[in-house]
């Protein structure tokens, strides 16, 4: 969709519209055509471009991953399996560097998510009219392409950590040694329910800081991205070049917040000293 055929407002709200499929009020189930009738489908609503780009990115890293897994070779390495190596060796390092417990699970999490939202991360660097206008062609009204701009995916993803955590926090120190880490730190048995309220505030932060954190520096991307696509021509590529590799480092950098803390607060977790 060129910018020039809706006013400015319309664009921006346009390209900031997810493909939402859901219920109806008369009940039946069907896409939104407006953000309107997205509203309306409440909560329970897909956002299916979200959904379907996330899936495709991971599909990619697993297949491509355990390609160079399968095809390793330790006389004739190949380019790509050096690539992956190097990745691998990174995460590993920084795991030995943060992790203390023993968890043969928390390197292959943090590769994945590093993976992932680095993936999801770089589809905001393709031209915020590409993918909509292609499949706007093929009769699809709206496309987001860039999944961690949807706080339903880094939600998703943060809760699904929250679970991990709380679950190796049981795990490892036992229901009760868990509770007394709630309730009688840092002031004392004496002072419980402001114990309580003050690491159940740390403990709930933890998922929504993941999540806003990456929401919010990629949907400022994006949407500097869209703003430069509404100037001239003659200007968006002096502009979207110099903005597009400053966002590259942005792209890496998210990716590697959200997997350091990660694997902080699993280490967090996994500790006992309390």
């Amino acid at each position: 969709m060129a910018s020039g055929e809706l006013t400015s407002s319309a664009y921006i709200k346009h390209h900031l519209q997810n493909l939402t499929y859901g219920k109806f009020p008369d009940g039946h189930w069907g896409f939104a055509h407006s953000a309107a009738e997205a509203k309306e489908m409440g909560f329970m609503a897909f956002h299916v471009d979200t959904l379907g780009v996330s899936f495709v990115l991971g599909a990619l890293f697993l297949f491509f991953f355990a390609r160079a897994a399968k095809r390793a070779s330790i006389d004739a390495p190949s380019g790509f399996q050096n690539f992956v190596e190097s990745i691998v060796d990174f995460i590993d390092e920084n795991v030995r560097g943060s992790f203390s417990g023993k968890n043969p699970m928390v390197a292959p999490l943090a590769l994945t998510t590093f993976i992932w939202i680095v993936l999801m991360n770089t589809m905001d660097l393709v031209p915020v009219d590409w993918l909509p206008t292609l499949f706007a062609a093929m009769g699809v009204e709206y496309l987001k392409v860039v999944p961690t701009t949807d706080p339903n995916a880094t939600f998703g993803m943060s809760i699904g950590i929250f679970i991990l955590i709380l679950y190796y926090s049981v795990k490892e120190k036992g229901l009760g040694g868990f509770a007394g880490e709630l309730t009688l730190h840092p002031f004392g048995k004496w002072m419980l329910p402001a114990n309580l309220f003050l690491e159940g505030v740390n403990l709930l932060a933890k998922p929504v800081s993941l999540a806003l954190r990456l929401f919010g520096n990629m949907y400022a991307g994006e949407m500097i991205f869209i703003l430069i696509a509404l100037l001239p021509f003659w200007i968006q590529w002096s502009l979207s070049l110099p903005w597009a590799i400053f966002h590259i480092l942005i792209v890496l950098l998210q990716a590697f917040i959200f997997m350091t803390l990660v694997i902080v607060y699993m280490d967090m977790a996994h500790q006992k000293e309390h």
